[in-house]
């Protein structure tokens, strides 16, 4: 497990969350660029994640990334901690709230062993990070454990029934002639960092069974829609011309129920 947890945290030790994607190696004072970015591929955060109902409250996130949704909790005036799995991520947060003379408690360590005591938040959010964990339930069972009584989790994780999927199934199953891979393995091996996993709406409903109240939308990712890179590992001549004749429309109006992001709302 520590092995496999290593993995993890040098794939996201090499660069944090978007960082290629929207920053491309510049420095800090694009930021606020990346964030405009972010949203704009993914409109459907702020929504989710009710930044503006947080102020004095005591908010936990589990996986900062570049910080751009810290820094909206912090700008609502949420009572503000924040831990990730890497240095880098930290930094970049760090300075990013730094330079908006902004507040956060910060700190490096991972989702399965939370460092903070029991009952300690309002709300807990984390977007697209726990199926990274070499082992989700106890990362869950952590979550629900900080949490006070009544307090909300906004989670996101991986759909297992995505397009995305179905295409990678397609490039590393089909086309590989190995049509017996489960889509457990595809994700593992070929979606981020090793051993990423997918859930299903009813394996989520084991997961957060210790929970009071449970609700779940699944949302199209960019690279369900392929309107950008379907993932950092993924590249090719097929790959772009699917780009160009992808019908997106289509997709939006008839296939949403087949997104990669599964949003779990979670009540304490």
């Amino acid at each position: 497990m520590e092995a496999a947890k290593r993995d993890v945290h040098d794939f996201w030790d090499r660069a944090s969350c978007g960082e290629d994607l929207f920053l491309g190696g510049r420095e800090t004072a694009h930021y606020d660029e990346q964030a405009r970015a972010r949203y704009a591929l993914e409109p459907y955060i702020p929504e989710f994640a009710r930044f503006d109902d947080s102020r004095g409250q005591r908010v936990l996130e589990i996986g900062v990334g570049l910080g751009a949704d810290h820094e909206r909790f912090a700008r609502a005036g949420a009572e503000l901690f924040g831990i990730d799995l890497t240095f880098r991520a930290v930094a970049h947060t760090a300075a990013r709230l730094r330079a908006r003379d902004l507040q956060s408690s910060l700190c490096e360590g991972d989702a399965e062993n939370l460092p903070f005591p029991d009952q300690s938040f309002d709300r807990v959010y984390s977007w697209g990070v726990i199926h990274h964990s070499p082992d989700t339930p106890r990362a869950v069972s952590e979550i629900a454990r900080v949490l006070k009584p009544g307090g909300i989790a906004r989670i996101m994780v991986y759909h297992k029934h995505s397009l995305v999927g179905a295409m990678l199934w397609v490039r590393y199953a089909l086309l590989a002639l190995k049509p017996f891979t489960s889509m457990n393995a595809i994700y593992a091996r070929h979606l981020e960092s090793p051993g990423t996993k997918a859930y299903s709406t009813s394996e989520i409903r084991q997961l957060f069974a210790r929970f009071s109240k449970l609700e779940m939308k699944i949302e199209l990712s960019h690279g369900d829609l392929l309107s950008e890179h379907a993932g950092q590992r993924h590249g090719g001549i097929a790959l772009s011309l699917a780009r160009r004749v992808w019908p997106r429309k289509l997709v939006q109006r008839y296939m949403s129920r087949f997104g990669l992001f599964l949003c779990i709302t979670a009540t304490r």
